[in-house]
């Protein structure tokens, strides 16, 4: 179990969570624009308990707030999303967006500097021709491990909305960037053109009020599928053309003034395997096959006792909050955000479920966490919390998952928990 935490709960609050695809890295980005990369530790045959630990490997700024002066709205610095691309060299490489500008940075290490140049002395400074009077073999001397980040393209002013999404395809030369309104195919070697794939209006058709909210790549068919969600519909697309939705029939009996809202799609993915879709709403996780479009295969209720909260989570706003959700390496476990720093896991296997704590109270290093229950009643047991004692500041919205190993990464207001499995 680990926690890291900055100081001050506001620029530093984290956004997105994101593993590279080997798992060796987690990336953070915050409020303030910032980017801050993980690494994990190599295991140690001394200390077996220390099992690949993350420390921080790199840190850097990687949007600045701007004003567009044409509209004159602020564009905040806050990062959206970070995605991996798969590792080619010695350099590793991930994308980053905020509202508008979505930039390609490589991320390198540096453990040796050049010496013996013939036209520059130690210190850098131009020599005077006419004391070089012999050529020099420059050589690499060993030097401090320097971990550099530098943004290699910036892809700009293709967006009227903010983007609330970006997806790298499997060709690994193409990605695609979404706003409410419209999804961008782009080319990584070209950043002042991209091209629409959709574009709709505010107000076209059935579309009004039914905004574009996730977008994703199947992740083993170049080119061919990916994922659009609206509110209450999934629209899958099979060569761009043929589409398909994925709607769930409305129980008439349950309709009150916030279904829509708690139907509202906040995130949705494709499983590893490409089979499934899983998408999250505010009170539910569910798990579409592709072959089926008109129901989930599987429902699970994530916080079912805040149905008689809805007018006070209304009024604060929190029934707006968009949590994530998402798949462990093999598809058979699906672990997403709750209140009061809750995470709940579910075995699709098993059908058990479980609700952990993310809190520095609770989580001493290697300490085993302990199922938390909420309870709607009067009467409440020791080791129960009651739902109108929840603290509804305290949200995870944004989790991770390794790709090959059960490590977690929990994102709590600036607090970043990483929790493993436990180890023998």
């Amino acid at each position: 179990v680990g926690g890291r935490g900055g100081g001050g709960a506001g620029a530093d609050i984290i956004s997105t969570v994101e593993f590279n695809h080997t798992g060796e890295l987690l990336a953070t980005g915050d409020k303030g624009g910032r980017v801050v990369i993980f690494q994990r530790e190599q295991e140690s045959k001394n200390q077996v308990h220390r099992r690949g630990e993350y420390n921080v490997y790199s840190t850097f700024q990687s949007h600045e707030p701007e004003f567009d002066y044409l509209k004159s709205l602020e564009i905040e610095e806050k990062i959206n999303k970070i995605r991996w691309l798969p590792q080619q060299n010695a350099a590793y490489f991930l994308l980053s967006t905020n509202d508008k500008t979505v930039k390609l940075w490589k991320v390198s290490e540096r453990d040796k500097r050049p010496e013996g140049y013939n036209l520059k002395d130690e210190e850098g400074r131009l020599r005077d021709p006419a004391t070089i009077t012999s050529l020099r073999v420059p050589v690499l001397r060993p030097m401090d491990l320097m971990v550099e980040a530098a943004p290699r393209r910036v892809f700009a002013n293709a967006h009227t909305y903010h983007i609330n999404s970006i997806s790298v395809n499997s060709d690994y030369e193409t990605y695609m960037s979404a706003d409410d309104l419209r999804i961008n195919l782009w080319n990584f070697e070209i950043t002042n053109q991209s091209f629409s794939i959709l574009s709709w209006g505010p107000r076209t058709g059935w579309l009004e009020r039914r905004v574009l909210r996730y977008d994703s790549f199947q992740p083993h068919q170049c080119r061919n599928l990916y994922l659009l969600s609206y509110p209450k519909h999934l629209l899958f697309v099979l060569f761009f053309f043929c589409p398909a939705v994925f709607e769930e029939p409305e129980d008439p009996s349950n309709r009150s003034f916030f279904s829509e809202i708690i139907s509202s799609i906040s995130d949705v993915k494709f499983s590893h395997s490409g089979r499934y879709i899983m998408t999250r709403d505010y009170l539910t996780v569910k798990v579409w096959d592709l072959n089926m479009e008109n129901r989930p295969i599987e429902t699970y209720q994530v916080h079912d006792y805040l149905r008689s909260k809805l007018c006070s989570l209304y009024e604060n706003d929190c029934i707006f909050d968009k949590f994530e959700c998402v798949w462990n390496g093999s598809d058979s476990v699906i672990m997403t955000g709750s209140y009061n720093n809750f995470f709940r896991m579910f075995d699709r296997n098993t059908k058990r479920d479980v609700t952990l704590e993310a809190s520095r109270e609770n989580s001493k290093p290697r300490a085993i966490l302990k199922p938390r229950k909420v309870c709607v009643g009067g009467k409440r047991r020791k080791d129960e919390i009651s739902v109108d004692s929840l603290d509804f500041s305290k949200k995870i919205l944004h989790t991770a998952w390794h790709p090959s190993e059960n490590i977690i990464a929990v994102a709590a207001t600036n607090n970043l928990y990483i929790f493993q499995d436990k180890v023998n």
